[in-house]
Parts: structure tokens; C-alpha cells; sequence
């Protein structure tokens, strides 16, 4: 797959040696202005990352209808229980599958040596990626919550309390694949294998966590190993905003509620920054 980054870093504009330098922060929003261009001409990219997790959600909506029960005289439309999955795979699939095959292309064919000697700030260079995976994971979410609801009427989340767990839920999920995707280059071993490295462990964890079928219904070993991962607890985490309290307890131990996907999606946000600073290289091209 093919992936072409302008790697040179935004011109500064007339007299900026007499007023000096831009600031990190300024230069760095360029850097999402020029991502976002490089992203949506990217076709494959633009496809695989940003409008499959929405063709997921017009696809399972159309195949499927009905009503899933949860107890006596508790029941909520097909789309509605499948939403919160199909968000958390999106959110992953902007955010660290995106960047991990972007960032390990760029990497592999030295675009970011290049662009390291640059007068560019190194922290305007991430501050673009992040920009680029919180613009597509919004503008990703908000139209699929505009089609669940315009075309299916899937019901929003209730109250100001699950709206908050939605939102923390987004934000912590949108990082947490961000730092992730930035440590799991170190992982690729040349530019043409990004794709095939990425890819199929983010399908199989699709599978196992939630995201195509009942959680309840995935073989105990599976919702243990799938426990392990963060996709997991983001899909829990939409899905306790958005489901009535009485599907608690299809979920792994038939535990319900919204504090473990904050915690541990907190605690991967910390392991994932930790692991981006050990692992991430400028220059993989001696290696």
C-alpha cells in the first residue's frame, strides 16, 4: 500500500527570522492541516481506517433486525446493542491502526529522518498525527451516530451521566490507540509489510471482543484473552452508555459498569505512552 507524507516541514511565513520562530503548537497544527490532505487522497488508507467501520454499521443493520432480550420485558433494537462495538472498532482503526501503518511506512522509507533534520519541532510532528486521528475519530463517530439514528433510531445514550461515560470513554479510547499505534511501529519490519502486520491481530481482536457478536456469547477463553486488550474494555465502555443496566451481566463475570474501562483503558493509556518513548525510532532503515 502506497502511502505518500509530505515530510517537509510547513514554510514559515515572510519575516519569520525577524519575528522568530513559529511556536510548536502553531507549527504543529500546520502538521494536521497537512495530514489530513495526505489522508483523505489516500483512498486504500481512507477506506481501510475510516469508512469500513461505517459500512460495518450499514451492513449489520441491513442483514440483521429484531430485538435482543435482556430479562423479562427488557429488550433493545439489534443496532442499538452492536453500535458501541462498531464505534470502539473505529476508534481503533483511526487511531492505532492508522497511525502504526503511516507512521511505520514513513519511518521505513526514511521520510522521517529527513523530515528529523528539519527545523521542524519533533513535538509538532506527533502533534500532527494526533490532530489527524482526533479529526477522522470524530468526524468517523459522529456520522455513525447521525446513521444510527436518522436511518435505524438507535436510541442515544440516557442522561448526563452515560453521555459523560460515552465521552471519557472516547477520549480515553482515542489516546490510548494513538500511543499504542505509535509503539507497535517498532514491531513492522519494513514498509510493505505495515498492512499485513497490523491488520489481521486488529481483525481477530474485532472477533473476540465484542464488536461482531454477542459478548456473551464468545467462548469464556476467548472473553479472557479479548479481557487482556484495550479494544475490549472501550467496547464495554460504549456499551454500558448506551445499553440498559440488565445486559451487565452478558459481560465477562457479568460485571457491569462504567469504573474498570475508565481504570484500565487510564492504565493503557500510561503503558502505551511508556512504550511509544522506549520503542518509537526516527530512522529504521539501518535496522
Amino acid at each position: 500500500m502506497a502511502f505518500n507524507v509530505a515530510s517537509a516541514s510547513p514554510s514559515l511565513p515572510a519575516g519569520a527570522a525577524r519575528a522568530g520562530r513559529p511556536s510548536v503548537l502553531r507549527l504543529g497544527l500546520s502538521r494536521v492541516a497537512i495530514e489530513l490532505k495526505v489522508y483523505f487522497r489516500n483512498v486504500e488508507m481512507m477506506f481501510f481506517t475510516f469508512l469500513l467501520p461505517i459500512l460495518f454499521l450499514f451492513i449489520f443493520a441491513s442483514v440483521f433486525s429484531g430485538d435482543i432480550n435482556a430479562g423479562p420485558g427488557v429488550k433493545v433494537n439489534f443496532t442499538n446493542y452492536f453500535l458501541p462495538g462498531i464505534i470502539a472498532s473505529g476508534v481503533m482503526s483511526a487511531t492505532f491502526a492508522s497511525l502504526a501503518i503511516s507512521i511505520a511506512i514513513e519511518q521505513h522509507e526514511g521520510m522521517l529522518k529527513r523530515l528529523a533534520g528539519t527545523p521542524l519541532p519533533k513535538a509538532s510532528y506527533f502533534i500532527g498525527k494526533l490532530g489527524l486521528a482526533v479529526v477522522v475519530t470524530l468526524a468517523q463517530t459522529a456520522i455513525m451516530l447521525v446513521a444510527a439514528i436518522l436511518l435505524y433510531g438507535v436510541e442515544l445514550p440516557a442522561g448526563p451521566h452515560r453521555w459523560a461515560v460515552f465521552l471519557s470513554v472516547l477520549v480515553l479510547s482515542a489516546a490510548t490507540g494513538a500511543v499504542l499505534g505509535i509503539a507497535y511501529t517498532r514491531l513492522v519490519p519494513n514498509a510493505k509489510s505495515a498492512p499485513a502486520i497490523i491488520q489481521p491481530p486488529f481483525l481477530i481482536l474485532q472477533f473476540i471482543s465484542g464488536v461482531f457478536f454477542r459478548y456473551g456469547e464468545i467462548p469464556g477463553w476467548l472473553q479472557a484473552i479479548a479481557s487482556i486488550f484495550p479494544l475490549k474494555w472501550m467496547s464495554l465502555g460504549f456499551r454500558y452508555a448506551f445499553l440498559p443496566d440488565s445486559f451487565g451481566e452478558f459481560e465477562y463475570g457479568a460485571d457491569w459498569g462504567w469504573e474498570r474501562p475508565i481504570l484500565v483503558l487510564t492504565a493503557w493509556l500510561v503503558a502505551g505512552f511508556v512504550l511509544a518513548l522506549l520503542f518509537f525510532r526516527w530512522d529504521r532503515q539501518r535496522e
